[in-house]
């Protein structure tokens, strides 16, 4: 039976490649040395959909390794979890960088079926090493994104601002060895994320502006269903500004060939710790300096 998932997993792979999958964040990059080959990727993919823990990445892996791997990996995701929507932009808090023993932001890519509604209920285990934590996505409106240097032209080039709760998996068996790199190559851990009520970006130059202060200076509160703590943190704890991390993107894609394309979402990166969920938990993320950003919640059985 593992041999028969095995095959079909490569199956679905090279239908992938076929039919075009390697335009849609899944290119393929040429293989590195220490690239995980297509066996040790089919078991990853076949422990990613069982909800168990994967074999640990090797310590030598590099970023060129990463990149490799991380490509193959998306090519089996392309075939199974439904059409590229966005890009996420991960390891963009100092904070959450120190953990992973590195200090620059990695990137991984987003899939339809991945996004679910605010309310939503999800299991507490819902991946392998399933976490949760506070995030904000942005929708592209304009391809001019890609050439953005500043988080005013980032504003400039998306549409809406929208509440979100990430639920990341960091699927290997000892998740406290991942480094930035081995990050890298299991897609930033994208499992699912919880998307709520969009807040439409201002036309004019006047409320941009204010959004963009605004945006930095916000207060992003994670709470329980009885108001106590979860975590948090400030809008700048991300790169200075959470925009910055769409200007990282478009430069690290563009790089691999790959550009942010209007319609698109794209996940800023975390403003609290990672947490594991636990069953009966109700969290709640708040924007706090934000108007019109409301909160957007998850369940978790």
């Amino acid at each position: 039976m593992k041999s028969r998932t095995l095959q079909a997993l490569a199956v679905a792979a090279a239908v992938c490649l076929l039919a075009g999958c390697a335009n849609n964040a899944a290119q393929v990059v040429a293989a590195t040395p220490g690239c995980l080959d297509d066996v040790a990727v089919n078991r990853l993919v076949a422990d990613y959909n069982a909800r168990r823990p994967a074999a640990d990445l090797p310590a030598s892996l590099t970023m060129a390794d990463a990149a490799c791997t991380r490509s193959r990996l998306q090519q089996r995701l392309a075939g199974q979890a439904g059409r590229l929507v966005g890009y996420k932009a991960g390891l963009t808090n100092p904070a959450v960088q120190k953990r992973f023993n590195t200090d620059q932001p990695v990137w991984g890519a987003l899939y339809s079926d991945m996004l679910l509604g605010s309310g939503a209920t999800v299991d507490a285990a819902f991946g392998a090493r399933p976490l949760y934590e506070a995030d904000l996505l942005v929708r592209v409106k304009d391809a001019a994104i890609n050439h953005a240097k500043t988080p005013a032209e980032v504003l400039a080039n998306v549409d809406q601002v929208i509440p979100f709760i990430e639920l990341p998996d960091l699927v290997v068996e000892s998740p406290p060895k991942l480094n930035g790199a081995a990050i890298s190559a299991i897609n930033v851990g994208a499992r699912l994320g919880v998307r709520g009520t969009p807040l439409t970006v201002p036309a004019d130059a006047a409320g941009q502006a204010a959004l963009l202060d605004q945006l930095r200076d916000m207060n992003v509160r994670l709470a329980d269903a009885q108001g106590a703590p979860l975590g948090g943190g400030k809008g700048s704890d991300v790169l200075g500004h959470p925009l910055n991390a769409v200007v990282w993107l478009a430069g690290a894609l563009k790089s691999q060939g790959l550009s942010m394309r209007p319609g698109q979402v794209i996940s800023l990166g975390s403003f609290s710790a990672l947490l594991p969920p636990k069953p009966g938990l109700h969290a709640t993320v708040h924007y706090d300096g934000v108007p019109g950003l409301q909160p957007v919640s998850v369940r978790f059985r």
